[in-house]
């Protein structure tokens, strides 16, 4: 059975090893701010952090994440409480009204944080590099971008 640290607790998961991280997320750990979105890494609805580094759990493998940090939506929220980058994207994404459905945010966010972790100042090109491949649905691109510029001033 496999072992994996999720959200700063080793955590055992009945599944086999290619199973989809996402599923053992989902499924079998009851993590359900991670979402399924499209099945082929395309949408980003199911973006994890994998050791600090964006990762879509749909594509990833189980296996792929023992001996790796995952951090999902909720362990930003929990795990991370503290984390001043953490803060600021959650602050910035209610300070503009972000969420329109929702659906997507989970990823959305992590990629934020993940991005601003490494770099505090970006740029617009920046921003859509390090965003690329998160859908959202509602088209609310100008606020997540927004959002971003609001929280990488709140961390400067």
């Amino acid at each position: 059975m496999p072992t994996l640290n999720i959200n700063g607790k080793n955590r055992d998961v009945d599944v086999a090893p290619d199973t989809p991280l996402l599923w053992a997320l989902r499924d079998t750990l009851m993590l359900t701010g991670t979402k399924y979105g499209c099945g082929i890494a395309a949408c980003g609805a199911c973006t994890v952090l994998l050791n600090g580094a964006p990762a879509r759990s749909c594509v990833t493998p189980v296996s792929a994440a023992i001996g790796q940090k995952v951090v999902t939506i909720e362990g930003l929220d929990a795990a991370k409480a503290g984390d001043k980058v953490t803060r600021a994207v959650q602050a910035a994404w209610e300070k503009l009204d972000v969420v329109q459905c929702g659906y997507c945010q989970s990823g959305q966010v992590v990629s934020a944080v993940a991005l601003l972790s490494g770099n505090r100042k970006p740029t617009d090109a920046d921003i859509d590099a390090a965003m690329a491949g998160n859908l959202c649905r509602c088209a609310t691109y100008h606020r997540i971008r927004a959002a971003i510029h609001e929280a990488a001033q709140t961390l400067a």
